[in-house]
């Protein structure tokens, strides 16, 4: 027996799929929609809709009927490409949050789940950060990270005029196989790229700035739980969630455990180049929150899965002949 209609906007993508791949997993009907084309098997067994969501229209399709929204439908990338793309991202997200949040109002769903960014808190000077820490932080400067709390007070807002009811997902930095792989730096997420990089020979290993920045890695499939609880739990509703791992890492360190996973046998060294100017020092949250309230936390263990990616990548470019 079902236990509702789930949209998934941007279902297509590296999050989008997993967390479709678990709502069928919890007899959710699901709907995809995604400007992307139909290419992975757990859409099979759900309707795929080929849209581009930035038309009202065709958001107003996809919603019509549904229980439930899980909005991921964004422009995102690696450092390089937000950097080079602002305005793009921070005109095409805008115009699909509209959409979207206009037509969930119109058709009266019982919740939005807008999965925000941990780059929300991008100028954050006291750690790890609260949920609560955002009111008192400065705005962010970057396109990207500016839409994505734009988002967040869509949600307010739509509260307040037309009872949407809402929950904010924040994830910190997603890993796992299947992630965006790109041979132009910083378009790819860190963990891929270093990968790739490492197996392409590149040495001394090349990482911008001094390695001592500090990242909260998440597995993709903890994401996705955490995702789905705030749409599950009542205490989930009018509510915004930090969805991270417990500890941070240092680029540095990551670069050397990528390094000896790979199977290098130079011993390992780096050279640093200019570090974006935009990139984050550290960013390291808590998740206190969803643990008390969602009774989430998140299950995988970070080096186990490392050493899968590495095999992604390896298997990756064996097949397409490139690095």
């Amino acid at each position: 027996m079902s236990k509702g209609e789930v949209l998934v906007t941007g279902g297509a993508g590296f999050v989008g799929r997993e967390v479709v791949k678990q709502l069928l997993r919890r007899k959710y009907e699901v709907v995809v929609a995604d400007r992307k084309e139909k290419k992975y098997s757990p859409s099979d067994k759900c309707i795929y809709l080929e849209f581009n969501l930035t038309d009202k229209k065709l958001a107003q399709r996809a919603m019509r009927g549904v229980d439930y929204c899980l909005h991921l439908a964004s422009e995102s990338g690696g450092i390089g490409f937000t950097r080079r793309y602002p305005a793009t991202i921070l005109s095409e997200n805008n115009k699909i949050n509209a959409a979207v949040f206009e037509a969930a109002a119109e058709e009266n769903i019982k919740r939005i789940v807008y999965i925000s960014s941990s780059m929300v808190f991008e100028n954050a000077k006291k750690f790890p950060v609260r949920e609560k820490d955002l009111s008192s932080i400065p705005t962010p400067k970057t396109g990207y990270s500016f839409s994505k709390l734009m988002g967040e007070r869509l949600c307010v807002s739509f509260w307040e005029e037309f009872g949407l009811e809402y929950a904010i997902v924040r994830p910190s930095n997603i890993y796992g196989t299947g992630s965006f792989l790109n041979n132009e730096e910083g378009f790819a997420h860190v963990i891929p790229d270093f990968t790739r990089r490492i197996l392409s020979g590149n040495y001394p290993m090349e990482i911008y700035g001094d390695g001592q920045q500090t990242r909260c890695f998440i597995h993709v499939s903890d994401i996705a739980t955490g995702i789905i609880a705030a749409m599950e739990s009542p205490k989930g509703m009018n509510e915004n969630f930090n969805i991270c791992a417990t500890e941070e890492t240092k680029v540095i360190d990551l670069a050397r455990k990528l390094y000896d996973m790979c199977g290098s046998k130079k011993p390992f060294k780096t050279r640093h180049l200019k570090s974006f100017p935009d990139d984050v020092k550290r960013n390291y949250l808590s998740n206190k929150k969803a643990q008390k309230l969602l009774r989430w936390r998140p299950e995988k263990q970070f080096d186990y899965e490392l050493e899968k990616i590495v095999k992604w990548v390896k298997r990756s470019i064996a097949v397409s002949g490139s690095v």
